[in-house]
């Protein structure tokens, strides 16, 4: 019978059946930073248990590491702490960990497939909901809590329950000025932020076919803020090009193995699913975020809602309490709205190609003033790759200030944060309320060419306009 990938990576790693109706379901690859892992191990130790399986977990710090400063100790005591105390972890389990030491630290969702950790066919968990991200290989990737992080690391198992599966074709070329990030944004629109609820997305059509490894990863990240508990893509030669000759990836006649084997966990012509979607790439336009979750979306051509327009009672007044959140008026252009922060960074937007993209349109330029922009790579070996070519450069000469690798402004448990109400485009992947470190700031996403567009103008702009991207057609 014909499978999904997601139907086929199931049964492959499915344990036994659950009385309570739940699959145990063995845990392939274990990624763990310094923010959800010190209270499993602490479990652990308060059990008498080891970690079962050391060498199929890997860790990273990324979450409340400071992007501006690198002597330790560190300031804030907290970060310093967590440092010691995932360093003492990985040790004391032999863990292998990406430290900053190492070269290798960065978001742990950007160090996983560099080094080529992130396999198709295989099931990867972590203690951090953007674990989707994963899936960009074929792989089944989910975010879990910290006491699922201890079964993991005692068993190299948990208990989860089946998922449905949708998938979600996207078809045709993306117009100028449209990137990856426009397109989960459009999804997460057409579907809100609860229509992927209980189910997978499986990603296809030709615009995925055509995408970037790191264009795949963007759109998985942020399955999760769908609603959906795990994003994926079939792997193909992309995925293998991708893998090829990176440190963990199998070598010699193993890697010809390992490639037949990831080929056949691809889903299956005729394969069934419990529901399809299908988008035009033409249909999707540069998209920006105006509320306070990523539902609440708009293209740059258009208004900001109006409450009257909503076809439910908990549609509008979820409308009424964005618009007093982020101090937006009802029906005005988002067009023309002033920032005072720009952030580049993050799992969704931190990789090689967004800093190269935003470097090519922002070179000769300068960030318009009033505003503060911080660009962020998502690793040590990203910053290394800009700082060769030069991008660190020519961002600095704008205006950005280039840090170094973690989270940063995307959650801030560090010291990148907002101050007051103030407004940040940001390519990262949430804007709810207090999401950027202030109780009152306010979160606009955007793909990071858009936000490089507002950087230079101080408001959100279309880039299409602002850099003369391609021909300009009204969404």
């Amino acid at each position: 019978m014909a499978k999904s990938l997601f139907q086929k990576v199931w049964d492959a790693h499915t344990v036994r059946k659950l009385a309570n109706g739940q699959t145990q379901l063995l845990i392939g690859t274990h990624l763990i930073h310094e923010v959800t892992s010190p209270q499993a191990f602490g479990m652990l130790r308060d059990l008498g248990l080891k970690v079962a399986y050391p060498h199929r977990t890997f860790a990273t710090v990324d979450h409340i590491i400071p992007t501006n400063e690198l002597v330790e100790p560190y300031a804030d005591p907290l970060a310093q702490a967590m440092m010691d105390e995932i360093r003492k972890n990985c040790a004391e389990f032999g863990i292998t960990f990406f430290d900053r030491a190492s070269g290798k630290q960065g978001v742990v969702h950007i160090v996983g497939p560099e080094q080529g950790i992130t396999q198709p066919g295989t099931t990867i968990a972590c203690g951090d909901s953007h674990t989707s991200t994963h899936g960009a290989f074929g792989a089944i990737a989910f975010g879990i809590g910290t006491s699922q992080v201890r079964d993991v690391l005692a068993t190299q198992t948990m208990a989860l329950g089946a998922l449905k599966v949708r998938r979600i074709e996207v078809n045709g070329k993306l117009r100028p000025g449209v990137y990856a990030k426009d397109v989960i944004l459009h999804i997460i629109r057409l579907t809100g932020v609860n229509g992927g609820t209980g189910y997978a997305y499986e990603y296809a059509g030709t615009t995925f076919e055509n995408f970037t490894m790191e264009e795949r990863m963007t759109v998985c990240n942020m399955s999760i803020e769908g609603g959906a508990r795990v994003g994926y893509v079939n792997p193909d030669e992309t995925t293998f090009a991708y893998l090829k000759g990176r440190p963990y990836s199998p070598k010699g006649a193993e890697w010809d193995a390992a490639v037949e084997r990831w080929k056949s966990f691809a889903s299956d012509e005729g394969a069934t699913y419990d529901d399809v979607m299908i988008i035009d790439a033409a249909d999707i336009a540069p998209t920006v975020t105006w509320g306070i979750n990523p539902g609440q979306g708009i293209s740059i051509v258009e208004n900001i809602p109006s409450p009257e327009t909503a076809k439910t009672d908990d549609e509008k007044a979820g409308i009424i309490e964005a618009l007093e959140y982020m101090k937006l008026p009802a029906g005005a252009p988002i067009k023309g709205t002033k920032i005072n922060v720009a952030f580049l960074g993050s799992c969704t937007n931190g990789r090689l190609s967004d800093f190269r993209e935003v470097a090519k349109y922002v070179k000769g330029r300068k960030v318009a003033p009033g505003v503060k922009a911080i660009a962020v790579p998502g690793s040590q070996i990203v910053a290394l790759q800009c700082e060769k070519e030069g991008i660190d450069k020519v961002l600095a000469e704008a205006g950005f200030e280039w840090r170094a690798a973690g989270c940063s402004m995307c959650l801030a448990m560090n010291p990148d944060k907002l101050v007051g109400d103030q407004l940040c485009a940001s390519s990262s992947n949430r804007n709810f309320k207090g999401r950027q470190g202030s109780i009152t700031g306010r979160t606009v996403l955007m793909s990071p060419v858009m936000v490089a567009a507002a950087a230079v103008t101080g408001e959100v702009s279309d880039a299409r306009e602002v850099f003369e991207v391609g021909e300009l057609v009204e969404a």
